[in-house]
């Protein structure tokens, strides 16, 4: 029986279009099931994460399987497409998604006294908020009860974020965000080199 002959090389481009090809595919697969980069795109979450003009603005590699198991909890920072034209107004055409922490799930009353915020009558420890020049006092709102699959969102930078408080009067389903809604867990930053860091997740409502 004759021998066979030796498999014929492709030629050097072709493998190269092969191996570009493949790494597209896998970059397109990640991002759009398993993680994708972010770009923080205003200060509404400072000091936790910058975005600022003149400044380089944080990258965050943002989890999209986690919620997939269980749903978002209390002190995680979470990136959501707008729920509502009302959320949508001030946002570029081409872009729909924000970035807020979550303070309060489906079912919880939420309400804030211009000292702290509460839920469902116990005060909220939140070591990660910043005053922007108004130590100790923030906008009064509420009570607020969440709707089932729903959130309300704040942002760490309380005193200048358009955030559930915002838009608890004129959007539907007063200013929360559905689980629909939610893209993912922003997990950590990754760029500038200078700013690695993992990103807390720490329940407010669990330490008094």
């Amino acid at each position: 029986m004759p021998g066979r002959g030796k498999r014929r090389k492709r030629p050097f481009w072709q493998e190269w279009i092969a191996v570009i090809g493949a790494a597209l595919l896998l970059t397109v697969g990640t991002q759009t099931f398993l993680a994708r980069a972010y770009v923080i795109p205003s200060g509404s979450m400072e000091p936790t994460l910058h975005g600022c003009h003149g400044c380089v603005d944080d990258r965050v590699i943002v989890d999209k399987m986690v919620y997939r198991f269980h749903p978002p909890q209390p002190g995680d920072v979470i990136v959501f497409h707008a729920p509502d034209t009302d959320w949508k107004k001030d946002l570029p055409a081409d872009d729909d998604t924000l970035i807020k922490r979550v303070i309060a799930v489906g079912g919880e009353t939420v309400w804030c006294d211009g000292a702290k915020v509460f839920v469902d009558g116990a005060p909220l420890h939140e070591p990660y908020v910043s005053w922007n020049g108004s130590p100790g006092h923030q906008q009064t709102f509420g009570p607020v009860t969440v709707p089932q699959d729903r959130l309300w969102v704040m942002g760490d930078n309380r005193n200048d974020s358009a955030d559930s408080r915002a838009h608890q009067y004129t959007a539907r389903d007063q200013g929360t965000v559905g689980l629909d809604d939610v893209v993912g867990k922003a997990r950590a930053v990754f760029w500038p080199i200078d700013r690695w860091q993992g990103l807390s997740d720490a329940d407010p409502q669990s330490v008094h």
